[in-house]
């Protein structure tokens, strides 16, 4: 297999930031990376470009790093308490997934993407439960929130 030298002008998922220089496939390199001006083929005159694109990357992260310590001191402060329909006994109707919990945090003016939320299992049962939330790969926030019913909870009649 033919693999190329290629040097990444922005971050690829999986691949590198901008800045690396990586080994790849040709036809990844060929067909998707140069075309989309991702990477520019790695030659002498191209390494020297390596130093600039280092210190935008570093300004980048330090950016990227410092809004996720707000988003995590703003996620802090949240309660969230999501209401559910119940049947006898508190017994759930469906579940509370991501994406009620990514709805609830939108609802409340946190603009965050759905997957760096992390739940491991949808919650089935009432109460206080909580949720991994990844905001950078150095900051992780744990939110606590509580299911709740939004109709009285009735006996289980014997």
């Amino acid at each position: 297999m033919a693999h190329n030298e290629v040097l990444l002008l922005q971050p690829v998922d999986g691949l590198g930031a901008e800045g690396d220089q990586v080994k790849v496939r040709a036809g990844y390199a060929r067909n998707f990376l140069l075309p989309q001006g991702k990477a520019v083929p790695l030659t002498i005159s191209n390494r020297k470009q390596v130093e600039a694109l280092k210190k935008a990357r570093a300004l980048r992260e330090a950016k990227e790093l410092d809004g996720a310590n707000e988003l995590a001191k703003q996620l802090a402060k949240t309660n969230l308490a999501i209401a559910v329909k119940t049947g006898e006994g508190g017994k759930l109707f469906g579940a509370v997934t991501t994406n009620d919990l990514h709805d609830k945090l939108t609802a409340a003016g946190i603009t965050i993407e759905k997957r760096r939320i992390h739940l491991g299992q949808p919650v089935k049962t009432l109460g206080k439960h909580e949720v991994k939330i990844k905001l950078h790969p150095e900051v992780t926030v744990e939110l606590s929130f509580e299911v709740v019913s939004e109709n009285p909870i009735e006996p289980v009649k014997s």
